[in-house]
């Protein structure tokens, strides 16, 4: 929404903004009028913002952390170059940081793979509208996180765009935002992380304020993935009340992740702490997130006893009953990767002692977690 606003040249307000690291690297990337734009770790923040500079007529260079210099931005580029846009790689190939120069204003037809990031097709859809004769966008091979797209399409139809998504074409025609003041949805993926402290805690209430079934986000898929762990999601006032029994868990579980993959670890590590077997599909994309979730998610759940097996190339994981001799009082790396930290720490309910290295990396998505962890009854402390 920060981006569509800008777009649209408007200071409509919105309300509820998130107060996470990426909401303030966005936002100041979009007021600053320097010529280097540093957006840290956020992947989603350059995702964004190389399409949206790529039609602003300023020359700009984007660039982050170490990181996010490894992160593949290489089919977003071409799909932008492929329309007029001139960037420039920096460094390596295919890598921030980026030198975007010129305005790219004609439209017409990309083809993207579909079984990239979602952020590549969703930065191509919001500068649609303001190019000559709008964007048509071909999806190639299977399409992954087709949730995310269409939580764009929906937001932008919300702001005047007649954009259409049928099959695995995406259709946007040349039109003017109009941008009103608006409530942004709460965060799912944050929400994830209190159904697992709800799984694991049976008899126990979580409120969380904001939050509604009614949601366009592919995350709130979590109440229907907690549920049979004895997790029922119940709509009131403030929210949404999590009511926690115990339950007889089923004796495995598979799922299909392509339309939520930042709730793998989350829902990978309340299934490993409760005894239930699991095999995820659609897990492909967490190569290159943060970090190698797969990887990182292999490692530490070693740490506390769990064998997490990966299928080539990650398009899959699964937990299939193997155990390993845990740590003693197991430190939980995060590899700068905030739902490592966010999806761990709650296991300390039945691992006592538990603790999380570089606690900091949660400011990125939700810089309130230690504090709200605490008010809910957790003891944290810094060591």
């Amino acid at each position: 929404m920060l981006v569509i606003r800008s777009l649209a040249g408007s200071d409509a307000v919105l309300e509820n903004l998130s107060e996470s690291d990426d909401t303030a690297v966005m936002i100041r990337a979009l007021q600053d009028s320097s010529g280097i734009r540093d957006v840290g770790h956020a992947g989603t923040a350059l995702r964004f913002l190389t399409a949206y500079f790529a039609v602003q007529g300023t020359l700009v260079v984007l660039t982050g952390s170490e990181r996010l210099r490894q992160r593949p931005v290489g089919p977003l580029v071409d799909a932008l170059r492929s329309l007029g846009a001139k960037i420039g790689y920096l460094e390596k190939e295919g890598c921030p940081p980026l030198e975007i120069s010129g305005r790219l204003t004609r439209g017409g037809d990309v083809r993207v793979s579909g079984n990239i990031s979602s952020q590549f097709i969703s930065a191509l859809m919001m500068i649609g509208p303001l190019l000559d004769g709008g964007l048509r966008i071909e999806l190639t091979g299977e399409v992954v996180s087709a949730t995310y797209i269409r939580m764009t399409l929906a937001l932008m139809n919300r702001c005047g765009i007649g954009a259409t998504f049928t099959g695995n074409e995406i259709r946007i025609p040349q039109q003017s935002y109009r941008v009103e003041p608006m409530r942004v949805e709460s965060d799912w993926s944050a929400a994830s992380y209190w159904y697992l402290v709800s799984a694991l805690l049976p008899g126990s209430g979580i409120i969380l304020s904001g939050l509604s079934a009614k949601s366009l986000q592919g995350d709130a898929v979590a109440m229907r993935l907690f549920e049979p762990l004895g997790v029922e999601s119940r709509s009131v006032d403030e929210g949404m009340l999590l009511v926690s029994s115990e339950t007889v868990k089923p004796a495995s579980v598979e799922h299909d992740f392509s339309g939520c993959p930042d709730l793998v670890q989350t829902f990978a590590a309340a299934l490993c702490s409760l005894g239930v077997p699991f095999r995820f599909s659609g897990t492909r994309t967490l190569r290159i997130k943060e970090t190698d979730r797969i990887a990182a998610l292999q490692k530490e759940m070693a740490r506390l006893g769990f064998v997490i097996r990966a299928g080539e190339e990650g398009a899959w994981i699964a937990w299939e009953g193997d155990r390993c001799d845990p740590v003693a009082s197991p430190v939980i790396r995060t590899y700068d990767d905030h739902r490592m930290a966010m999806s761990f720490a709650p296991l300390a309910v039945r691992y006592p002692g538990l603790a999380i290295d570089d606690p900091g990396v949660v400011t990125k998505s939700y810089p309130a977690y230690w504090e709200h962890l605490q008010k809910a009854g957790f003891r944290v402390m810094e060591g």
